[in-house]
């Protein structure tokens, strides 16, 4: 039989596949690794947490009621609402802070009632907050817990939406025990029904997603914990029991 020549050499060459093409690669543990990557990314505790934090924004930033209490702007419904009246009364930031807190929830009031965007101008008279200074500081030292609990939402909402934290539902959960002691114990003794506090559903939506903003690594918390020791002590021998 005939060696083969140079040209049935080079086809017999061109037929037969290459190891090195991607098809025959053989799937390695790296390919793997890819594929559990593209299966797990999806509803990560991380994530959740970043929209939760991102809901909770959008509850408090719109102003979407969530209590009614007596304030110094007259009734506030909004952790903001009760907030901008402090910063208001007690000068604390410029008022175009406050009117920048206070504008997207305007908006949103203004266009539910009427096609009309409210004017930055008159801001302080929609919410009230004119004679904000002359008002009483009596009414807002009785719920020391719902004005304290504000101030947290409001900056835990801010800060969430850079990294999501715990204070949203510190803020939250000190709204909640404020109104639950006013109308449990009632105090503040209140006799007009129309100034006493009263409860949204939508609070609910707010302590769901402040409780959802928290992240919780196990693995982080698994190697931060320092081991302990199962050693017993040991016994005293019987020659020292003697003795």
């Amino acid at each position: 039989m005939a060696p083969p020549t140079r040209r049935e050499r080079a086809a017999a060459a061109a037929a037969r596949p290459s190891s090195s093409s991607p098809s025959a690669a053989p799937a390695g543990p790296r390919a793997v690794e890819v594929q559990r990557r593209r299966v797990g990314g999806g509803w990560t505790s991380r994530r959740i947490s970043i929209y939760a934090s991102r809901a909770y924004f959008l509850l408090l930033i719109l102003q979407i009621p969530l209590f009614r209490v007596p304030c110094r702007a007259g009734t506030c419904t909004t952790p903001i609402q009760v907030t901008s009246s402090q910063l208001v009364s007690n000068e604390i930031f410029p008022p175009a802070v406050v009117k920048a807190m206070l504008y997207p929830g305007a908006i949103v009031s203004s266009l539910t009632k009427r096609i009309a965007f409210p004017r930055w101008s008159d801001l302080f008279d929609i919410y009230n907050l004119t004679e904000a200074k002359n008002a009483s500081a009596v009414v807002d030292l009785q719920r020391l817990e719902i004005l304290a609990g504000s101030y947290f939402c409001v900056a835990g909402a801010l800060v969430g939406i850079i990294n999501p934290g715990r204070m949203t539902l510190f803020g939250t959960l000190l709204v909640i025990w404020g109104l639950v002691k006013e109308a449990l114990f009632g105090k503040p003794v209140n006799s007009d029904p129309t100034q006493s506090a009263y409860v949204y559903p939508t609070i609910l939506i707010a302590l769901i997603c402040a409780f959802m903003s928290i992240t919780y690594n196990v693995k982080k918390t698994a190697k931060s914990s320092p081991p302990v020791s199962i050693a017993k002590p040991l016994k005293s021998s019987a020659k020292s029991k003697l003795k």
